[in-house]
């Protein structure tokens, strides 16, 4: 889905190619609706409710069995062996079958992905993108990304070799703070043009813009 329009759009462009008159350093922004589809995550989940509704019922059968009787019209039975075990591979597929179901909506399945998981499935999309769209692709090798991940509401910044080894990572750490404050505000561009405008800072004080300097990269924002 898309999460800014054209007017947006032109916001986080105009900063970049206003941030890049001042340095060297090519800036890429990304915006993703999601890292991943953590469908290993929701196949974990799924699995976990069945077996402890399997579990449930070999522990306390009995509330099961009445339930089912009365569904069928409240006539008691001698339960076989095969019909407990029938019941409770039944109660497994039902529980796995309803948790799947309930975990592709995304709100929810958003809701039980562990937070150290999402800030690790953003990082490795925003390094992927990073060697796809940035890493040494300018001359003196002065990328960097700054990417959104909306759905996992994490942010990352990627920086090729040489920015790293000068600039701290607390540094973006910085940039990032006032990105999000923005972004929290629902003002998704303007937070992207604050990140965009303290990177270029940053960069500007240790790969200032030499007279045959020339944009080496796109400045216009990437969504995906």
């Amino acid at each position: 889905m898309a999460w800014l329009d054209a007017a947006q759009h032109k916001i986080v462009t105009d900063a970049v190619a206003a941030a890049e008159d001042h340095t060297s350093g090519e800036i890429v922004t990304v915006i993703a609706d999601r890292s991943d589809g953590y469908s290993d995550v929701v196949l974990v989940w799924a699995v976990a409710l069945a077996f402890t509704a399997m579990s449930l019922f070999a522990l306390l059968p009995q509330p099961f069995m009445e339930l089912w009787d009365s569904l069928t019209g409240g006539w008691r039975h001698a339960w076989t062996t095969g019909e407990l075990a029938s019941m409770t591979i039944a109660l497994g597929v039902i529980a796995f079958a309803l948790s799947w179901l309930a975990l592709s909506w995304d709100p929810l399945r958003f809701l039980c992905i562990p937070g150290p998981l999402k800030t690790a499935r953003v990082h490795a999309q925003a390094v992927k993108h990073f060697k796809v769209g940035a890493e040494s692709r300018t001359t003196g090798k002065t990328g960097i990304l700054i990417y959104l991940s909306m759905r996992e509401h994490r942010a990352e910044i990627v920086a090729d070799e040489p920015i790293a080894r000068l600039v701290p990572a607390e540094v973006w750490g910085e940039a990032m703070a006032d990105m999000l404050v923005e972004i929290r505000k629902g003002a998704i561009a303007e937070g992207m043009a604050a990140g965009v405008r303290d990177v270029g800072k940053v960069l500007s004080e240790h790969f200032p813009r030499g007279e045959d300097d020339h944009n080496e990269l796109p400045d216009r924002l990437i969504e995906v």
